[in-house]
């Protein structure tokens, strides 16, 4: 018998901190009865209902995506822009987004039902490493590189200063051009071009080669791949020891 928040998370519906959260609130019933026990077990044929409406266990599905530039990472756009679910097949329009790429990046997404598994890899307090190639007009150096580590003030869509970090490595610099491997621990929405932009370079490519331990390989753009359960395994065993690490 799972307990009630796992139950609630397998549901796809949030995860299971969230869940927490809304059984604290009296938000879940079970047959028919509000319960606000965090341990309370959930039995097979037991009934439950988040905020009224009846929830039951989904097959939970890993799949990892190429996202060509040119599509927004979302389900609706209130500006009638290209999203990522124009191009994905019907079937998996169900599945949500690990985290986002702007409309002119590139690169690696996970797509999932499993609410606990987005938490995990997107809440601040885990730190999962993201994995970029960039490419910039200029000369990128040891100088820049140290301002990226040490941290870089740059202003959110919510007009908020917020320091930004990042490690670099210079993959193939010269005079007019750079390509620099960048790994990001926070997640800060267009934080790259941003800081870039600070040190006085423009973007010209902006792609994601890994998030945790998945990566693109065996991707071409625009394509879907599921995740094979060994793999999926292997993702949780890891965010559960960066969770303890980090806890």
């Amino acid at each position: 018998m799972p307990r009630l928040n796992k139950y609630i998370a397998s549901t796809g519906l949030c995860s299971r901190r969230k869940a927490d959260e809304l059984i604290s609130e009296g938000k879940v019933s079970v047959n028919g009865k509000v319960i606000t026990e965090l341990g309370f077990y959930v039995r097979e044929k037991d009934k439950v209902a988040v905020e009224g409406k009846s929830v039951r266990p989904q097959k939970l599905e890993y799949y990892r995506f190429f996202k060509p530039a040119g599509y927004i990472t979302t389900l609706d756009d209130e500006k009638g822009r290209k999203t990522i679910y124009d191009i994905l097949p019907p079937e998996l329009k169900h599945l949500k987004p690990v985290g986002r790429l702007d409309k002119d990046s590139t690169g690696l997404l996970i797509l999932t039902n499993d609410g606990e598994l987005i938490n995990q890899m997107t809440h601040p307090s885990v730190k999962v490493p993201k994995v970029y190639v960039v490419t910039i007009n200029g000369k990128f150096t040891e100088e820049h590189a140290k301002q990226m580590f040490e941290g870089i003030e740059i202003i959110t869509d919510t007009d908020e200063k917020k320091t930004a970090y990042a490690e670099t490595l210079p993959i193939e610099v010269t005079n007019k051009k750079s390509v620099v491997q960048v790994v990001l621990y926070q997640g800060l929405n267009r934080q790259i071009r941003k800081m870039f932009a600070k040190l006085g370079f423009e973007v010209e490519s902006l792609k994601r080669v890994q998030h945790a331990i998945i990566t693109l390989e065996g991707l071409k753009k625009g394509q879907v791949k599921v995740m094979k359960p060994k793999l999926v395994k292997q993702l949780q065993s890891y965010l559960a020891k960066i969770q303890k690490e980090n806890s």
